[in-house]
């Protein structure tokens, strides 16, 4: 058994480094594609929507009262404005220490390739990050954060160190999943006069590749991009790594490594969330309202996060480290 200051911490070292690499993965695509978008597109257009998925408008506009939506200020806000708490330079400053408490839980491959992520983007963030160096920057992001977690998949122990580790990513990325389908989503539907459009299918593009998914849909799905189909990707495939379904999932899974609590409110939640998504269809998706639907999944993924912060870190999980 442990601690749950050391299950907490966990958790919260996966959570950030995945808040990491999700929030420099929506900023990429915007900055690499952004020169292919309509030219009647204004940055504000472009960028706007990228607030929303990471529910940042609020910060956005305490920090520049003007309202006026630019390139460089998002990119500065989400990447190391360092009073926002959820962009990636505090992220992955949060998922360091955490990682420190943990030290003898993970491996020293994964606490050395952490802290040299760390120090390595401390010195590339010490000036501003203009957009011509944003994409080479978030690139570098990715390839770190994929080696934290190759290196957890082959060096940790399938126990319960192993399980909070998880939990963390798999519930990060499953609310980051669902927040760029369904602002993406709502941005391209109402737009009926560009259906099969040139521009319509960067968009859609767009979208697949937010969630590293462009080349695996084409191969799956030889017919173009479909809403329909994008909606059975993204939320139902059992079999792609950032599907809403594998990601609860993957969930259940973690959940037995830990152990189940007496009374435990986490695993009652978390049958809630896979009965959401079990028996249900994309097309049923749909016509009910895909907004309606991911907005009742990410309630109900928050449940699952407040009933495992009850359940597991507000309560002694053992006597020992």
């Amino acid at each position: 058994m442990m601690l749950s200051r050391i299950a907490e911490s966990l958790y919260w070292m996966a959570r950030h480094l995945e808040r990491v690499d999700n929030t420099a993965r929506v900023l990429d695509i915007n900055v690499v594609h952004m020169l292919e978008a309509d030219e009647n597109a204004t940055e504000e257009m472009q960028w706007q929507p990228l607030l929303a998925i990471v529910n940042a408008e609020a910060d956005y506009a305490q920090l520049y009262p003007d309202g006026r939506v630019t390139v460089q200020r998002v990119i500065h806000l989400l990447t190391q404005e360092r009073t926002n708490p959820g962009c990636l330079y505090n992220s992955l400053k949060l998922a360091r220490e955490n990682a420190r408490v943990v030290r003898d839980r993970i491996s020293n491959a994964m606490w050395e390739t952490l802290n040299q992520f760390w120090l390595e983007t401390d010195k590339h963030l010490a000036t501003t990050l203009p957009p011509w160096r944003a994409a080479e920057f978030y690139a570098f992001v990715h390839r770190e954060v994929a080696t934290f977690f190759g290196l957890s998949q082959s060096t940790m122990m399938r126990g319960q160190a192993y399980g909070f580790t998880a939990l963390g990513s798999l519930l990060e990325r499953a609310d980051m999943t669902a927040r760029i389908l369904d602002v993406r989503y709502h941005l391209l539907l109402p737009n009926s006069t560009r259906v099969g459009s040139p521009l319509d299918y960067y968009q859609w593009g767009a979208l697949l590749k937010s969630l590293s998914c462009f080349e695996t849909y084409r191969r799956q799905y030889q017919g173009g991009i479909r809403p329909l189909e994008v909606v059975e990707f993204v939320v139902l495939d059992p079999n792609y790594p950032r599907s809403l379904t594998y990601c609860v999932d993957g969930m259940a899974r973690a959940l037995e490594r830990v152990g189940y609590m007496p009374d435990n409110t986490a695993q009652a939640q978390l049958q809630a969330l896979r009965t959401h998504l079990a028996a249900v269809s994309a097309e049923q998706i749909l016509k009910q309202g895909l907004h309606e639907f991911l907005d009742e999944f990410l309630l109900q993924l928050a449940t699952f996060g407040d009933a495992l912060r009850a359940d597991y870190f507000e309560a002694h999980l053992g006597e020992t480290s």
